[in-house]
């Protein structure tokens, strides 16, 4: 071997590498489908033939004969090597048992063949000494491919060659049996097309090679006389016509110079041809698992839907309580002012009132009782805080009924079945449990999120709703109404009821207002900063709601961040991802054949790509 033949051979093997140590992480990887490993099935046994392959890149390459019964296989076999080596016939089967030709010199125990299979015969022909050729059995003899018969012994041989002389006849060349099993063993192989019994049949080619050309690259075919090639051998002539060219060919282009390239596009070629296949089925087959995907979100939303809504009335029912913390902060942060005594006034109005009680105590009996009153109503409202705070522990109970687990686990059951999902629906209960397990540990932290939440929600709409803009708005609309009373009762009392007569600008002076006035200015005084606080109650109360209602969102989305079926799930994505994969090594396998495969010679054909 040459230097540039061994730099060769080490590049092969590199490339070879490098793909098939990808194919076994991918077959390693496989997630619980069906179609997932009915797919590495089949590549785990093609890479089994790489491994054959690289005990074999220095050998010769294996050339066998493919054609229907009486095509001129043997025939063709005993022209290229110029001597009956095999039994030739045109009407009926004549080789049943394969017959393996090689060189004298060639050691057979390397070409990684069963030897028992064969007739084993050593012929020194020229054209055998870089070659190795296999009369094969014809396909097209028995009915199925029972153990022994022609066509399982032929489908036993066709992994071991590189190299198919298919040969046909003017009657032959369009024989479906021979062309469904061409198909079947073509991937691997490249393809020399030989029309035999030429100098009986009229030349086919055109028509043979336009009724391949949707599956197969046929870049030439030969059309040869064997009884003729052989004859002009044994009388010391070189051959001629076309079969001078295919022997010529033969020797030259099937040499050690080229095995590499040869093997090469076969190892390709069967590569592609698998994972095509398996893209194929994937694609058939992922549909399913998508479908079972849509259902496990919505099944999600839905629990979500429902737990954001339970979880939204659990923080609402204390919305009072959470109002009522707000606006103090909000009147805190005010400072003091007329409109935030206002607020504070409605804030503690309750209190307020009471406060009045003891005015109309009269003994000290009546003042205790008053104060064991509000001492009493003191402890109610404290309960009412702890009930508000000990509410958020409520939510750490898991709002998942058994119930809805079993709606859930029959609505998906079937989904997994046509999706050839490999999960078992017992373990449905334990997913629950963990689910449940995992809340215990997690409420925790989220509760304190919870209580942290909530003073951090009370905490930024206080800084909102008490900003210049809100505090300049609500304090000049306010005391709009104010310095209207103010200026009212101001002007009666130093102008028209006073000043006005004394300086000459009134005849007589007007009586002071009398409760009439200030009565109505009371009432309306009171409306309007009810008024004023209502809008800006509603507003707090509104901005609260919305800030619940996003939290209780969030909560159900932390819970249930991996849905009711956590392991399904997982399994939907693995299969996502394992399709990812599988085209990423398609498009790997793919360019590779398009810069390398495709220097093999070029008379040689081989199965188009998708055929």
């Amino acid at each position: 071997m040459t230097q540039h033949e061994q730099l060769e051979h080490i590049a092969l093997l590199t490339e070879v590498d490098d793909l098939t140590s990808r194919l076994h992480r991918w077959i390693d990887d496989c997630p619980n489908w069906e179609t997932a490993r009915r797919s590495r099935s089949l590549v785990r046994h093609l890479l089994d033939r790489v491994a054959v392959l690289r005990i074999r890149l220095e050998t010769p390459l294996v050339v066998a004969t493919f054609g229907g019964t009486g095509t001129g296989k043997s025939s063709l076999v005993n022209a290229l090597i110029g001597t009956e080596g095999t039994t030739a016939g045109r009407q009926r089967p004549t080789t049943t048992t394969p017959v393996l030709l090689v060189h004298p010199e060639m050691p057979v125990e390397a070409l990684g063949l069963d030897l028992d299979r064969f007739r084993v015969k050593q012929i020194d022909a020229a054209v055998l000494r870089d070659i190795v050729i296999i009369d094969c059995p014809d396909p097209d003899t028995s009915e199925g491919a029972a153990p022994g018969s022609n066509l399982a012994i032929l489908r036993d041989i066709i992994p071991h060659c590189d190299v198919l002389l298919y040969t046909s006849t003017q009657q032959k060349y369009k024989n479906a049996r021979v062309i469904d099993e061409l198909a079947d063993v073509a991937a691997g192989c490249r393809l020399v097309f030989v029309q035999t019994h030429a100098d009986l049949d009229s030349d086919i080619r055109d028509d043979w090679k336009n009724f391949l050309k949707s599956g197969y690259e046929v870049p030439e075919m030969f059309f040869v006389d064997s009884n003729r090639a052989l004859s002009e051998q044994r009388n010391g002539q070189r051959p001629t016509g076309d079969f001078g060219r295919i022997l010529d060919l033969l020797s030259n282009e099937l040499g050690a110079a080229k095995r590499v390239a040869i093997r090469r596009a076969n190892l390709i070629d069967l590569l592609q041809e698998a994972l095509t296949i398996c893209r194929a089925d994937y694609d058939a087959h992922q549909p399913k698992v998508a479908e079972l995907s849509a259902v496990l979100d919505q099944q999600r939303t839905q629990i979500k839907q429902t737990l954001t809504k339970q979880l939204c009335q659990e923080l609402l029912a204390n919305r009072s309580l959470w109002e009522q913390r707000l606006l103090t902060a909000v009147a805190e942060k005010w400072g003091f002012s007329p409109f935030s005594s206002v607020l504070r006034l409605y804030n503690g109005l309750g209190a307020f009132i009471a406060s009045f009680t003891f005015f109309r105590a009269r003994t000290s009996a009546q003042m205790a009782l008053i104060g064991a009153v509000q001492g009493a109503r003191w402890v109610k409202s404290r309960a009412k805080e702890q009930e508000a705070e000990s509410s958020l522990d409520r939510l750490s109970t898991f709002g998942i009924s058994d119930q809805q687990l079993q709606e859930s686990r029959l609505l998906i059951s079937g989904y997994v079945r046509s999706a050839g999902i490999e999960y078992k629906v017992s373990e449905d209960r334990r997913d629950l449990t963990d689910l449940r397990r995992n809340a215990a540990t997690v409420e925790g932290e989220f509760l304190g999120d919870a209580t942290r939440a909530v003073d951090e929600v009370i905490e930024e709409l206080s800084m909102i709703n008490s900003s210049p803009f809100t505090r300049f708005r609500y304090e000049v609309l306010f005391i709009a109404f104010i310095l209207f009373l103010v200026g009212r009762i101001g002007h009666n009392f130093f102008w028209s009821s006073f000043l006005a007569p004394m300086v000459g600008t009134a005849t007589e002076a007007k009586p002071l207002l009398t409760v009439d006035f200030y009565i109505p200015a009371l009432i309306f005084l009171v409306i309007w900063s009810g008024f004023l606080v209502t809008m800006f109650t509603w507003k707090l109360r509104s901005g609260l709601t919305k800030r619940v209602q996003q939290f209780a969102q969030s909560m159900a989305e932390s819970r249930l961040l991996h849905g009711l079926f956590p392991n399904l799930e997982s399994t939907c994505q693995s299969v996502q991802q394992d399709s990812q994969t599988l085209t990423s090594l398609l498009d790997q396998t793919e360019s590779f054949r398009h810069n390398l495969a495709d220097t093999a010679s070029g008379f040689l054909g081989h199965r188009r790509e998708n055929s």
